[in-house]
């Protein structure tokens, strides 16, 4: 007889409350199709943990690729009380810029020059670019296109230098390539302006402890920024100010900046929704507050194996997970499969964004229509994979939320009521 500690366990379990209560919602309410579901309940809980991190003299940054919803950012300002982006991406700061003509936007990586230049081609409202905007750049070289750039249209810009402080991603690492960018922009005050600092440091959380706990990490990176700042305070004393923009921090280190006087913009993003790869000890008490969610097609015995039947019985004969075969709508995202638990994809039949081929055991109890959720690892690329957003208020569908760069609002929703109060219920819920 086999011993029993080399036999596969089951490890399939059906929908817990919660993922049984959002399949039912779906397969009466639902849009019919693979969605992207955004919880509110748990968007508000993680809304709050934020907040608390944000004390006098430290203001809170939405990092936009991380919400790519002009919705969603809508809620996320108003709820946070922030009224600070930062954007990636030259059509969505675009966008941007004309829904939140209040918003002060920092460029979170540095942009070809004619990036920039269709930026002011396609300035459309009262968003006051000069005032409300921020460049990010890394080098001298960049720095002397976007003064071109503002001379041959009389722009003034405002400049916000990228600094490594340790990611070795790029940014100025080196204190006299600082210098000569300050140079540049002191001798230009017509057309250019000193913003400030972006730090951006996620390694702090990511690397082994081999290489120093997060304390230390984190001391290191400010102890970096310190050094940058000493040469504008000491050498460009006209750029130092106290409205200067001091950015750093990340969904992965905003915790950190909870005691500290140095820094006075803080990033966040991810950690709104809390995608997988952001299951990080720092991070513990967020929800995830978005899952993809994937009607089944079709459900069949065993596993089939085209060309090698016999594989496929003697897999399922073998292991209990892979006894049952369902087939999804669509399939093959960035994401890890959350509910039911024990669902596995196999080496042979590959992937499929068309029909997912997927293995579970009886213990899963998936019918045609139902629901399997899973979690996105990341969120910038995978929302914009489904058209609208389904939006959720306490288990029930309430509203649609479009994705950037998608003309698809989503399907009408006959409980228009709801939908009106969805944005009303934020000071109660977060």
């Amino acid at each position: 007889m086999m011993p029993a500690s080399i036999w596969p366990q089951d490890r399939g379990a059906p929908h817990d409350s919660y993922f049984s209560a959002l399949n039912a919602e779906l397969r009466r309410n639902g849009p019919a199709r693979p969605c992207l579901v955004i919880d509110l309940d748990r968007l508000d809980h993680n809304i709050a943990l934020v907040r608390q991190v944000m004390g006098p003299g430290r203001s809170l940054r939405i990092v936009a690729k991380s919400l790519p919803s002009l919705a969603l950012l809508d809620y996320v300002l108003l709820a946070s009380g922030s009224s600070r982006l930062m954007a990636f991406h030259q059509p969505f700061l675009s966008e941007e810029a004309r829904r939140f003509p209040q918003v002060d936007i920092l460029l979170g990586k540095p942009m070809p020059v004619r990036a920039a230049a269709a930026f002011y081609d396609q300035l459309q409202g009262p968003f006051d670019a000069a005032r409300q905007l921020q460049w990010l750049l890394d080098t001298p070289q960049r720095l002397a296109q976007y003064l071109t750039l503002a001379q041959q249209r009389g722009l003034s810009m405002r400049i916000n230098i990228e600094l490594d402080v340790g990611l070795h991603r790029g940014g100025v690492a080196e204190e006299k390539v600082l210098a000569d960018m300050l140079e540049m922009i002191e001798r230009n005050p017509a057309h250019l302006t000193f913003g400030g600092f972006m730090g951006y440091e996620p390694h702090v959380a990511k690397l082994p402890r081999a290489f120093g706990t997060q304390a230390q990490l984190h001391e290191k990176v400010l102890q970096r920024y310190r050094d940058f700042m000493q040469v504008v305070s000491s050498s460009y004393p006209k750029l130092f100010h106290q409205g200067l923009t001091l950015n750093a921090g990340g969904s992965m280190s905003y915790r950190l900046y909870g005691e500290q006087t140095l820094i006075n913009d803080i990033s966040v993003g991810s950690a709104f929704l809390k995608p997988a790869d952001f299951d990080l000890s720092l991070l513990a008490e967020h929800q995830p507050a978005m899952f993809i969610a994937a009607p089944v097609l079709k459900v069949l015995g065993g596993t089939r194996i085209p060309g090698a039947d016999w594989i496929g019985k003697a897999a399922a004969w073998w292991n209990p997970n892979r006894r049952l075969t369902y087939f999804l709508y669509g399939g093959h995202w960035l994401a890890r499969y959350e509910s039911p638990r024990g669902l596995l994809e196999h080496p042979m039949m590959g992937y499929s964004t068309n029909q997912q081929f997927v293995n579970g055991s009886a213990a899963t109890a998936l019918a045609p229509d139902d629901y399997v959720f899973l979690r996105p690892t990341q969120s910038e690329a995978v929302m914009l994979q489904f058209g609208a957003m389904v939006i959720l208020r306490q288990g029930k569908i309430v509203d649609y939320w479009p994705v950037l760069g998608s003309s698809d609002p989503g399907p009408s929703l006959q409980g228009a009521s709801q939908v009106q109060t969805t944005h009303r219920e934020i000071a109660s819920h977060a």
